[in-house]
């Protein structure tokens, strides 16, 4: 049953109506959570074929090597769960069965060593994707895995105890057990384009809507602090969201603010209804400190050099609270606790990643959905989110090996 428009020929057997049916795991989704399901139900003995919509593999795995490829974190794998917000008792049963430790032997495994960065992430010593996923690519079709590319599930429905999978393009595949790894809704354009709920929700599968996640955030800047400010970081503050507070840093952008600090503090923000953020712009120095600075001021000086303010907090508050820079106590208060009203998180096509997808009160612990028995979802499908810094790609990894394992589990009996 050959699917058509690949870029490589399918090596899967369907192109001469072969379909091994009852022992066949078919993954939808080439993506890191499918192609590690892939090769878990592989390794336990499953047929298994590898379908994607892209005309190749991993093409998010390639665009999250951008910045070097941060695979996982070197912090105690205790400490993940609560990176991941709810379902911490889930992720620790996630996590005790593929964890950052089991991360990094695999990349070894692949000829690819690990080091953990001055900032606690992990990154390949090479600091690049392209030669990790392609021995990855090559072990996975050594192990006999079959790739089918060009190929995008339209069609999921069973029918005499097999799923029946149909495609955009070329005959429909039948299989036992299907693993969906379809992604989120950020980074449309390598395939992740979140259109796949609705395809669920007709068989009743409860769907959390989109949203943006590590994202940056509108802000009715002024024309005059764009002159000033944009492109200019904020660095070494204090960003505090409702009772959460991230130490990091910020860029002003022509739109409003990016960065770390903020990213983390999304799901505060947005639940939110009118979100705000309040930036401590001298963490280092307590109040009474910044006070005394500021008060022995003498002729000639400014006060953003006795308190060592970098040129875009000077201009925060020059811009947008000028008459507090007349009076010591008025700006000492701006310094410590400067208000910032955000209009809105950027579109979710920007997002380095998305929340919502298929609530986890739908899932088994094999992460089959109960409404679909045969069906397993992996990776930025499910409705979790994470903070950059390696707990994204572990997460997408660790399910991805659950889903694996249990779609084998389920076709071999």
């Amino acid at each position: 049953m050959p699917l058509a428009r690949r870029s490589q020929p399918c090596d899967c057997g369907l192109r001469c109506g072969v379909n091994s049916g009852d022992k066949t795991v078919l993954v939808v989704g080439g993506g890191p959570a499918g192609m590690r399901a892939a090769e878990v139900a592989r390794a336990e003995g499953a047929v298994v074929i590898l379908c994607d919509a892209q005309p190749s593999l991993g093409r998010k795995f390639l665009v999250a090597g951008r910045g070097g490829l941060n695979l996982t974190h070197g912090e105690p794998v205790e400490n993940f769960p609560r990176r991941y917000g709810s379902e911490q008792a889930r992720w620790e049963d996630l996590l005790a069965e593929f964890g950052p430790g089991d991360l990094r032997l695999w990349a070894a495994e692949l000829g690819t060593e690990t080091y953990v960065g001055t900032s606690g992430r992990v990154f390949p010593e090479a600091r690049k994707a392209a030669a990790l996923l392609r021995a990855w690519t090559h072990r996975l079709r050594d192990s006999g895995v079959g790739f089918c590319t060009d190929a995008r599930l339209t069609i999921l429905h069973i029918e005499s105890g097999l799923w029946h999978c149909g495609f955009q393009s070329g005959e429909p595949v039948e299989a036992a057990a299907v693993i969906l790894a379809l992604g989120g809704a950020s980074w449309p354009d390598t395939g992740s384009d979140g259109t796949w709920p609705a395809m669920l929700a007709a068989h009743g599968v409860a769907i959390t809507p989109w949203e943006a996640a590590n994202c940056g955030w509108n802000v009715n800047w002024s024309p005059e602090l764009l002159v000033r400010a944009e492109g200019l970081p904020l660095k070494n503050l204090t960003v505090t969201a409702g009772a959460e507070s991230i130490s990091g840093e910020l860029l002003i952008t022509h739109y409003g603010i990016e960065g770390g600090a903020i990213y983390r503090l999304g799901p505060v923000l947005r639940a939110m209804p009118e979100p705000q953020v309040t930036l401590d712009l001298k963490p280092q120095l307590t109040p009474e400190a910044v006070r005394e600075r500021l008060c022995a001021i003498s002729s000639g000086d400014h006060w953003s050099k006795l308190c060592k303010l970098s040129p875009a907090a000077t201009a925060l508050i020059e811009t947008m609270f000028p008459d507090d820079c007349r009076h010591a106590e008025w700006l000492a208060a701006r310094i410590k606790a400067f208000p910032l009203r955000l209009v809105s998180p950027r579109p979710i096509a920007e997002a380095i990643s998305s929340a919502g997808g298929v609530k986890w009160s739908d899932l088994d612990d094999g992460l089959m959905l109960r409404r679909m028995p045969g069906v397993f979802v992996a990776g930025e499908m499910i409705d979790w989110e994470a903070p950059t810094g390696g707990y994204l790609l572990q997460g997408c990894f660790s399910t991805g090996t659950r889903a694996g394992r249990a779609a084998a589990k389920f076709v071999m009996g």
